[in-house]
């Protein structure tokens, strides 16, 4: 069971990558009143984990709706969040969220809202993107039995809570960091991610050839 928690924290926390979600959401709020930003992120948070809720409370229903085998979704999982650690590994992904956020900040300069900035793009898709929901389904389809799912939700709610936390803090986050520090801990995350995606897939394809 450990061993389970330590691997669905490793992975959520990488795929959704807290810390890193900090700079982003200081270009969003950006001349925003620091009232206004403590509203954003915390609408942003709730939005956020509704969605992963969703998607933690139904994955598995949803994979039977569809006629998606568990092995099916490990393998598909699995190769998206390899993707991700390949942009984590070579710095794209951070350059692809602040274009993200760049296009939200123009698309919403003249008539913007808090409400519609801490949706999109803060928990659309920076927070619960495709990465984060597909995580999700893949862990919970794995957990061996209730209590041990019932520990996923914990843990979802951990790093949802560090995602608010980091914009709260995201000022002196930035600044203790630096943008070496940032570099750094991005690539050694997306090499923990890549080998964690590769467990992912093989145990999908152990479990075809089994069957």
């Amino acid at each position: 069971m450990l061993d389970y928690y330590i691997n669905a924290f490793a992975t959520l926390f990488v795929t959704i990558d807290p810390v890193g979600l900090a700079p982003m959401f200081l270009a969003i709020t950006a001349g925003m009143s620091k009232h206004d930003r403590r509203k954003v992120a915390i609408r942003a948070t709730i939005t956020a984990a509704g969605i992963l809720l969703v998607f933690y409370a139904s994955g598995q229903t949803v994979l039977n709706v569809l006629g998606i085998s568990v092995s099916a979704f490990r393998v598909a999982g699995g190769i998206l969040l390899f993707l991700i650690a390949i942009e984590m590994i070579f710095g794209k992904r951070q350059a692809r969220k602040s274009e993200t956020a760049e296009k939200a900040m123009e698309s919403e300069a003249h008539h913007g809202t808090i409400n519609e900035l801490a949706i999109f793009p803060l928990a659309i898709p920076l927070i619960s993107g495709p990465a984060a929901i597909s995580a999700i389904i893949l862990l919970s389809s794995q957990a061996p039995d209730t209590l041990t799912y019932a520990g996923l939700g914990g843990v979802i709610a951990f790093i949802l809570l560090s995602c608010m936390g980091a914009f709260l803090l995201a000022d002196k986050i930035e600044r203790l960091l630096g943008d070496t520090a940032q570099l750094v801990i991005t690539r050694l995350l997306g090499v923990l991610l890549a080998a964690l995606s590769v467990q992912f897939v093989a145990d999908g394809v152990l479990a075809f050839i089994q069957k």
